[in-house]
């Protein structure tokens, strides 16, 4: 018993066969691994161009013919080639057999480079948009081989059978299509033909729809002009057919070594650096997506492009690139060209790079802080918002010993009118990727001195004022500060231009950091304010500095009314807070209303009442 138990669960047992439900693998080709039903014609087309590709490999001279043509009133279609065709044996070890491709047979797979498919869905696809599929084929490995029907619906079933040589006299085969209820659409006249002509207008074979030829070669980055000026005209009306903008210009693509030939067209207005740029990418002639993120450099962001390749690889549902080694290196060839073409523009053609920076400085600016041979390129050409005015950096470190500049656009906005009538130069560094480049000036222009301006340098370079003046106004000056100290804000007086400036707000992201705790702080709970209040730092607080040759403020301060110095300096200190363009607090907000609203209780004072106050 034992024994017979043991040679039992040693027998060897008979394998299964996985059953596969034809129309759930449909819904999820459909649903999951294609974008759109479209992708059915880019099958029938690619299975056709890799029939006559087999067929070409053993006869050189055999006919290359694709024809599609719509049958009824767009409820079928026929698509037939001239290609290597198969035999029934054929028929049921290949069209029957999911997974399996016929590029693998006798042999061609040496030549699989060749071919446009590399997955052997074939016309699985087709079941996307057809409920019944019917190929009628004839080898041209076989001659003796009667031409052979395959036939297929969408619930999995299929039926062969060899026909009559005046079936299909020719080698090739001929692909018939059927709509399924709800996709009629996909199989009209206008659509096959847009489709087709989308899919495979670089296809190396004559393919048409009817009589209406599909192929267009050579591509039009390859086409012979009579004069750049010609080509340039040419290209332009390509890019504005194919993405619907017309070029500020367009950068040849060439990549040899990676089977890699195209065209990148300069878009004509700003794009934001987050937005992802769709590419048109034409795998040896079939269109493969045209929204290909990763072909470029993230900095690239200002061209849109078109290629055929024969190198790189498609992800299982042929409409994506698949993220290796050979596509990071494209992607830095194809990177390597745009920057080329900026150096040959700054080297030969300023109008042109100017008009291009005026647009696309952003992108630029986005390689050059990686790149310091980029940047020494464009360093005479990128522009600055600077005390000076829209200057390159070149020309601002030209006029001024040290460059200084702001890390924000606030910053800047504070201290950019007292710098300049002070004489020291600022560039905006708050604008993406400005500060990085002037951080970055030194290592591309030796000697040149850059530091971040901050409001302690901004204090230093205003002329303080006489000691005995400023004595004379302690009483004033300590009211005021009184007033703003609730505010975390000191008083400083000081001499400077313009004389229309009453005031500056001065501070820096160290003295707002510590400001945020501080508000945190005092409307958070007993836990939390414990915890913020152990984060205090000693950070310098802002400042407002007073104008002392503003005669403003030498009336103000000869002020002696408490009450009326707080007002005053309120309004003051909301004045320069508008003028630096800070977004305003909620206490910065309550405190412009009450000194508006005392200004006015003030103003309105008879005049005998405003002599006493006096």
């Amino acid at each position: 018993m034992d024994s017979q138990t043991s040679q039992s669960s040693q027998a060897p047992q008979s394998p299964h066969t996985f059953q596969v439900d034809l129309r759930g693998l449909v819904d999820l080709l459909s649903h999951h691994l294609y974008s759109s039903p479209k992708v059915y014609l880019r099958e029938l087309l690619q299975n056709a161009v890799d029939a006559i590709t087999a067929r070409r490999a053993e006869q050189p001279d055999a006919p290359a013919t694709v024809r599609l043509y719509v049958e009824g009133d767009g409820g079928a279609l026929r698509v037939e080639d001239s290609g290597v065709g198969l035999t029934e044996s054929d028929v049921h070890s290949l069209l029957a057999t999911i997974g399996r491709s016929s590029k693998r047979r006798e042999g061609l797979e040496s030549a699989r480079s060749d071919f446009l498919g590399q997955f052997g869905i074939g016309l699985l696809a087709c079941f996307v948009v057809a409920e019944r599929i019917r190929v009628v084929s004839r080898s041209a490995r076989t001659p003796g081989a009667p031409p052979v029907e395959w036939t297929a619906t969408d619930d999995g079933s299929y039926t062969v059978r060899t026909l009559p040589d005046a079936a299909r006299p020719e080698p090739g085969t001929t692909v018939h299509l059927v709509a399924r209820a709800g996709a009629g659409e996909w199989l009209t006249e206008e659509r096959v033909r847009s489709l087709a002509r989308d899919f495979g207008s670089l296809l190396p074979y004559d393919v048409r729809v009817g009589e209406e030829a599909v192929t267009d070669l050579p591509a039009p980055w390859d086409r012979p002009y009579p004069s750049p000026a010609t080509r340039r005209v040419a290209l332009a009306r390509h890019c504005h057919d194919l993405f619907g903008f017309t070029p500020l210009d367009s950068i040849d693509l060439d990549v040899p070594l990676a089977g890699v030939r195209g065209v990148a067209y300069v878009l004509p207005s700003a794009v934001s650096p987050a937005q992802r740029a769709g590419h048109r990418v034409h795998l040896k002639g079939m269109l493969l997506t045209e929204r290909a993120e990763q072909l470029l450099p993230d900095w690239a962001f200002f061209v849109r492009c078109v290629l055929d390749t024969d190198s790189l690889r498609p992800t299982a549902s042929r409409e994506s690139l698949y993220e290796d080694e050979t596509l990071a290196g494209v992607r830095d060839a194809l990177g390597e060209r745009i920057r080329s073409w900026l150096t040959g523009l700054a080297a030969g053609d300023p109008e042109r790079l100017a008009a291009f920076l005026s647009v696309h400085h952003l992108g630029v600016k986005s390689l050059a802080r990686h790149d310091s041979e980029m940047l020494r390129t464009m360093l005479p050409w990128l522009p600055f918002e600077t005390t000076d005015g829209r200057l390159s950096l070149e020309e601002f470190a030209q006029r001024h010993p040290v460059v200084h500049f702001t890390r924000t656009v606030e910053e800047y906005r504070q201290v950019a009118p007292i710098a300049s009538a002070q004489g020291v130069g600022v560039v905006n560094g708050g604008y993406t990727y400005d500060a990085e480049l002037v951080a970055a000036l030194p290592s591309v222009r030796p000697g040149t001195v850059v530091a971040e301006l901050d409001a302690d340098t901004v204090t230093a370079h205003l002329d303080t004022v006489d000691p005995a003046e400023e004595l004379a106004l302690a009483g004033f000056l300590a009211a005021a500060r009184a007033k703003l100290d609730p505010l975390g804000c000191d008083v400083t007086l000081r001499s400077f231009h313009p004389l229309s400036v009453p005031a500056l707000h001065l501070d820096d992201r160290a003295a707002r950091h510590e400001q945020a705790r501080a508000d945190a702080e005092e409307q958070a709970d007993d836990l939390w304010a414990g915890i913020l209040g152990s984060l205090r730092g000693s950070a310098p607080r802002a400042r407002l500095v007073l104008n002392h040759l503003n005669p403003l403020i030498r009336k103000v301060s000869s002020l002696r009314d408490p009450e009326l110095i707080g007002t005053a300096t309120e309004s003051l200190y909301g004045q320069a807070l508008l003028m630096a363009q800070r977004p305003l607090r909620p206490a910065d907000s309550a405190l412009l209303n009450r000194a508006f609203l005392g200004l006015l209780e003030w103003a309105t004072h008879t005049e005998s009442g405003e002599d006493d106050r006096r």
